[in-house]
């Protein structure tokens, strides 16, 4: 165990979880009560013609490591309070970090000079009234209250398992809550708590790296010595690595690999998107470009899911198919895009206002029954990929994008993993691999680097176009 870890764990200086204490008493979360009078102050602040209230509050802790030595820890607790008024189809929003009178005032003014000094939006729709929603709970104690302690438990064993087996270890593990409430004078009031906990691992050797990491709102969910395992183990699998020929490859994406890929494809289901032709989507609503064992949905209830049950301007979500089968079936719309392509919308909108309209953030694709191990089984030569990195996209409407493979890239031979191998550059269609998918397993909570967390399954997929191979 190093010596940082060990201050944080020594005995009688660790403070019991749940327990009352400086790391318990620094969480403050405001009630709904707390917020309505926020917002009913700022209303009787306002003389526009309609006024909307968004409070963000956002409690934060890190705790950093590397050279498997914690090196930082911090924690932050950020409140914001943003006024959007409108003004004869003008509107404007303004931001301010504090809730005395004065400050209020001073955000309302400010509010309005902003929108006084906007041209006239044709599109803007009064403020929506009353809500009803569906529940979501992802609050939880444990997340909510973990303390330093906590997280350098974790970490110490993790840099012990690392020191043992000659590895660097370095990473995050952070925890907090966020509170978020919509608020305005027609009567509008949505609010919505949840907690999220995060730890990823990067596992260095001489010649070779591993890496896993791990999302959720549930502390419990996530295991650290499990993440740190995998990740140790992936950088022994890759020592000495041998360099295959670029070409198409059959690869197996793990799915931090299969969420950063799909991940680009958010956006093109957005009303806007089709509606201004930037989506690869675009005259192909309703025609197979796809294999038949794609499934997408945006959920955002679904139980592995995270995020508000309203959107930007308190509207309710909605679960939308967004493939079936292979055919882009439905967008999502918010109430400005909806009214515009003559749809209803679905409570993907953003606040107002905003240039890009709505988008699903809830993506969720059907699994298979498929593992991994089971994948590598099937296959006589192919690649496994961990992650990929430094993804950029080159044509957006066949959605091609080029990246890298990273922290853990193998060679799989007559069923097996044979070794590690050098890192590629792919320049590949999603469409097309999307196209080309043969085994699929069970969908799970991924997180990457290159996308917001969704549900996706692990992929089999032939034909990937591996373009080149990298130096290390």
């Amino acid at each position: 165990m190093t010596q940082n870890a060990k201050k944080f764990t020594k005995k009688g200086r660790t403070p019991a979880r749940h327990k009352s204490g400086p790391a318990i008493a620094a969480l403050h979360l405001l009630s709904d009560a707390e917020m309505r009078r926020i917002a009913e102050k700022i209303f009787k602040l306002s003389d526009a013609d309609e006024t909307e209230v968004e409070i963000g509050v956002v409690t934060d802790a890190l705790t950093r490591f590397a050279n498997n030595t914690i090196h930082q820890n911090v924690a932050e607790q950020v409140l914001n309070v943003t006024v959007r008024t409108v003004l004869e189809g003008c509107t404007a929003r303004a931001t301010t970090n504090k809730t005395d009178e004065d400050s209020l005032r001073r955000v309302v003014a400010v509010s309005k000079a902003l929108a006084g000094s906007r041209p006239r939006n044709p599109d803007l729709l009064p403020m929506p009234g009353p809500q009803k929603y569906a529940k979501v709970s992802r609050y939880f104690e444990n997340t909510a209250h973990a303390t330093p302690a906590d997280r350098a438990r974790a970490v110490a064993r993790v840099a012990e398992m690392a020191e043992k087996r000659q590895q660097t270890a370095a990473g995050i593990f952070t925890t907090g809550v966020t509170q978020s409430a919509i608020a305005n004078t027609n009567g509008l009031f949505a609010s919505h708590c949840q907690t999220r906990a995060e730890f990823s691992i990067t596992i260095l050797e001489s010649d070779s790296s591993g890496w896993a990491k791990a999302n959720a709102p549930d502390l419990d969910r996530i295991d650290p010595t499990a993440l740190a395992q995998s990740a140790s183990e992936k950088s022994v699998t890759s020592r000495k690595p041998g360099e295959a020929v670029p070409g198409k490859w059959t690869v197996i994406l793990e799915p931090a690999a299969v969420l950063d890929l799909v991940g680009f494809l958010f956006y093109d289901f957005a009303g806007t998107s089709v509606a201004d032709q930037r989506s690869c989507f675009n005259k192909r609503m309703g025609k197979r470009v796809m294999g038949e064992n794609i499934i997408l949905h945006d959920d955002v209830f679904h139980p592995l899911q995270s995020g508000t049950p309203f959107d930007g301007e308190g509207i309710p979500r909605q679960r939308v198919l967004l493939i079936d089968k292979g055919v882009p079936s439905n967008l999502v719309y918010a109430r400005a895009t909806a009214k515009k392509m003559k749809s209803k919308p679905t409570g993907h909108g953003f606040s107002l206002p905003n240039d890009y309209g709505e988008a699903p953030m809830n993506l969720v694709f059907a699994g298979g029954n498929s593992s991994v191990d089971e994948m590598v089984r099937s296959t006589g030569r192919g690649v496994l990929v961990t992650r990929l990195w430094y993804i950029r996209e080159v044509d957006p409407y066949e959605k091609v994008l080029t990246g890298m493979t990273r922290d853990g890239t193998f060679l799989v031979q007559d069923g097996r993993v044979a070794g590690g191998i050098r890192n590629f550059r792919f320049n590949q269609s999603i469409l097309e691999m999307l196209s080309n998918v043969e085994l699929l397993g069970p969908a799970v909570r991924a997180a990457g680097e290159e996308s917001f967390e969704m549900v996706v399954p692990p992929m089999k997929v032939r034909d990937f176009h591996f373009s080149e191979v990298t130096k290390f």
